[in-house]
């Protein structure tokens, strides 16, 4: 199933320096569409750059994951992991100066709650929200239709949960070199919390994320699945398959295990990012309240200009064809 996915055709990556390309581009795009902006005398010092931008995501991603764990009622796993899919994948073609994280932040775990049927109201959603829930009310909104439209309505995630109780049953089943399986999950359950602090979703199969999780948790506990992995799972497949499966768990452990500290000077760039995001997409600003009078202006003429459907049938039947004109501009 994960193989023909729209995750795995469109939102995986052959690595970490992959991202990267995508990110500085993503940077450079905003920063040559908004120099105009910048004062003239320190024109790039203005604007993020693409490590500064990586770094307010990766804060933002520490505040999602604390979001979700406070939030009531408890939240699941997998959808605390999908909402993480959606921040990620939203910050991969989209500048953190053009749409500010704290607001994406909680409409991707809104979207992640609605997708995998977690069912809260919107008033118990913002309940868990600091600050003015209205507020919160109106920005998930009016955002919630642009993160799907940026995720591409890919909006089915696969997450590596499903697969670890595959592995967990598997090992019951197969695997006598090891006792207390079940003693395993706390230190899964940290591992994935950690791994969506990473690439490492956007990099690696859910199910090679499971084994990473599940042979960390092993080590930890001075249990060896070495003969399990390389015997009963990928015996048949021959030592290029394992060779493979080896290199992809080492890798997403060492993601993990290098996992930085938020950076010590993120109030200072969460106040540039202030000065330099764009005025249109911040809800306090007068150019985005600008905005929206006009889109309220529009609808306004719209709905003068509109003749129902019926109404124009009748001016036709009565020989009277300038409900058809109406509706078709083009008639001279």
């Amino acid at each position: 199933m994960f193989p023909k996915s729209t995750q795995s055709q469109f939102w995986m990556f052959e690595n970490e320096a992959a991202l990267t390309v995508v990110k500085v581009k993503t940077n450079q795009a905003y920063i040559d569409s908004h120099m105009k902006e910048a004062p003239p005398e320190a024109a790039q010092e203005h604007f993020l750059s693409e490590q500064d931008e990586s770094d307010v995501v990766f804060y933002f991603s520490v505040k999602m994951g604390e979001f979700c764990e406070k939030f009531k009622p408890p939240m699941p796993r997998y959808v605390r992991g999908t909402a993480f899919h959606y921040f990620k994948r939203f910050y991969l073609y989209n500048s953190v100066m053009n749409y500010h994280p704290k607001e994406i932040l909680v409409t991707a775990v809104y979207l992640a709650c609605k997708v995998e049927e977690f069912n809260v109201s919107m008033q118990q959603f913002v309940a868990n929200v600091q600050g003015n829930q209205e507020r919160a009310t109106k920005i998930i909104l009016n955002n919630e239709l642009l993160l799907m439209q940026e995720l591409q309505f890919h909006l089915t995630v696969h997450n590596p949960f499903r697969a670890v109780e595959g592995f967990l049953i598997d090992m019951k089943t197969r695997c006598n070199s090891v006792h207390s399986v079940d003693s395993f999950r706390p230190e899964i359950e940290s591992f994935l919390d950690s791994v969506f602090l990473t690439e490492a979703c956007m990099i690696y199969a859910p199910s090679q994320i499971a084994l990473a999780a599940i042979i960390h948790a092993a080590s930890r506990q001075k249990q060896n699945l070495d003969s399990y992995v390389t015997e009963s799972l990928f015996g048949e497949q021959g030592e290029e398959a394992i060779l493979h499966i080896i290199t992809c768990v080492r890798n997403v452990r060492v993601m993990v295990k290098n996992i930085p500290e938020p950076t010590p000077n993120i109030k200072l760039l969460c106040t540039r990012l202030e000065q330099c995001r764009n005025q249109d997409n911040n809800p306090d600003s007068l150019a985005y309240k600008r905005k929206l009078e006009e889109l309220v202006d529009e609808e306004d003429i719209l709905q003068q200009d509109y003749i129902p459907p019926k109404q124009a049938r009748l001016d036709s039947d009565s020989g009277d064809s300038s409900g058809v004109r109406a509706l078709s501009p083009r008639d001279g």
